[in-house]
């Protein structure tokens, strides 16, 4: 074999336990863009660097937006948000962002995450005291 020895990529499967949100609790199995839209919620809903039993590659950024002016938050949501599924090769790109503010302090963000296996639309809130991810 050695060093010319040819290489094969081998495209992994997306089989995934999914989580029925409504209960938390394991509903099945799905691939595709079930997993998909799984693997994007589970990436949004994950704060970077605050569970050991994720890589600190795993996960977002938008804990600490939290309080922080709006103009800041809606330049930063973007870079955060595509800086947290750099780590997934399936997802290919983030696009079609929209934001909306509610005169109370909330912020939130609608946008489309392109994935091998189809789009999945998204939606993010922050506001004064807390961040939220809303299940589609």
């Amino acid at each position: 074999m050695g060093i010319n020895a040819p290489l094969t990529y081998v495209d992994l499967p997306t089989d995934t336990f999914i989580i029925d949100w409504s209960t938390n609790q394991i509903a099945g199995t799905g691939t595709g863009l079930a997993a998909m839209r799984q693997t994007v919620e589970i990436i949004l809903n994950v704060e970077r660097f605050r569970w050991q039993i994720y890589d600190s590659n795993f996960g977002s950024e938008l804990q600490d937006l939290i309080g922080d002016e709006l103009d800041y938050i809606q330049s930063e949501l973007p870079r955060r948000i595509e800086d947290a599924f750099s780590v997934d090769s399936r997802i290919l790109s983030v696009d079609n962002y929209v934001f909306n503010t509610d005169g109370r302090g909330n912020l939130t963000v609608s946008f489309d995450v392109q994935t091998a296996y189809g789009t999945i639309s998204e939606e993010v809130t922050v506001n004064n005291d807390r961040f939220e991810r809303i299940h589609n």
